[in-house]
């Protein structure tokens, strides 16, 4: 019998109705056989302060184990201000510390993005592509999930109603899958 995946995914906002946490209920719909995709949500996580490293806060070190946990990740960031929301950044900020206690390192990840503004995130996700550099991640490339014009596509309940927005995140998540496997050789 395969081994299950286990994906942890977690969006870049705090919002309620965040349009990237919709990308993420919708992907929980396509998790390919033999996969097991948990959201976590990053509400909770305090500022990043480098003189609690030693003696980090209870959520923080909950988020690095489930990040060691998972096999890969699938973050869904909206973008703000051209670039990486600072909630995320300081998740990340957390969770690669102290030096030489990366919780990412050599872990594969796909990052989805939606915006109301016709680039999607694509910024955003282009500015997190360079954190996963200095992180040594191993970002699956293609395909790529960028929803431009996401209020069109997202009804008010949060459900993605664009069949080729949800085409994609299943294609995405059955290349993550595949890419686990790559990454394992």
């Amino acid at each position: 019998m395969a081994k299950t995946v286990k994906i942890l995914g977690f969006a870049g906002s705090l919002r309620q109705n965040s349009f990237n946490k919709s990308l993420l209920k919708t992907a929980l719909e396509y998790a390919p056989k033999n996969t097991a995709l948990e959201i976590y949500d990053l509400e909770g996580i305090p500022p990043f302060n480098q003189d609690l490293e030693d003696n980090m806060p209870e959520k923080v070190k909950e988020f690095k184990k489930k990040i060691r946990e998972a096999d890969a990740l699938l973050i869904a960031t909206p973008e703000y201000n051209y670039s990486v929301p600072g909630v995320l950044k300081n998740a990340i900020d957390w969770a690669s510390r102290p030096y030489g206690d990366n919780a990412f390192d050599g872990k594969p990840v796909a990052i989805m993005s939606a915006s109301d503004g016709m680039l999607g995130g694509a910024r955003a996700q282009y500015h997190l592509r360079q954190v996963f550099v200095s992180l040594n991640m191993r970002p699956l490339n293609r395909p790529e999930v960028i929803v431009p014009f996401a209020d069109e596509k997202i009804d008010e309940k949060g459900n993605v109603v664009d069949g080729k927005t949800r085409e994609k995140i299943k294609r995405l998540l059955e290349s993550l899958v595949a890419w686990v496997d790559t990454c394992r050789k």
